[in-house]
């Protein structure tokens, strides 16, 4: 699975989704036409075509990728979907994920993600009582 180590540096070119795409195709094996042929979102069975993955690969401008073509390329590409989802928000959002060295703090965020208001308040609460403030 492709490793992502270090957030680029504001003023570099973003090109993590294309790198990735054509990482994933490299590692399947997978020419863009085969490729393109499994990119098939796996919920709503919509799919990628072979000239947005071309025009992407080739660094032309593409149209960001929705969740439906997010979830065809990481069938195709045999990846989770949050990896092609970070990648994405890095090249055409400018959004950088949460990084550290043991890859804990993104595992965090994610679950954090699916409590309720309430149980995001007691996890703060129980962060504040182990973790000072800086300063305190």
């Amino acid at each position: 699975m492709p490793a992502q180590d270090t957030p680029p540096t504001s003023d570099e070119e973003r090109t993590q989704f294309r790198d990735l795409i054509k990482e994933l195709r490299g590692q399947t094996g997978l020419s863009l036409v085969r490729f393109a042929e499994k990119a098939v979102d796996p919920v709503t069975g919509i799919a990628v075509k072979y000239g947005w993955i071309h025009r992407l690969e080739s660094g032309e401008p593409v149209k960001p990728p929705q969740l439906p073509e997010l979830r065809a390329l990481a069938a195709a590409g045999g990846c989770d979907l949050e990896i092609l989802q970070d990648a994405a928000g890095q090249q055409f959002h400018g959004v950088d994920p949460v990084y550290s060295a043991s890859g804990e703090a993104r595992a965090f965020v994610r679950k954090t993600e699916r409590l309720t208001p309430r149980q995001r308040e007691q996890l703060r609460a129980f962060l504040d009582t182990i973790v000072p403030a800086e300063g305190d």
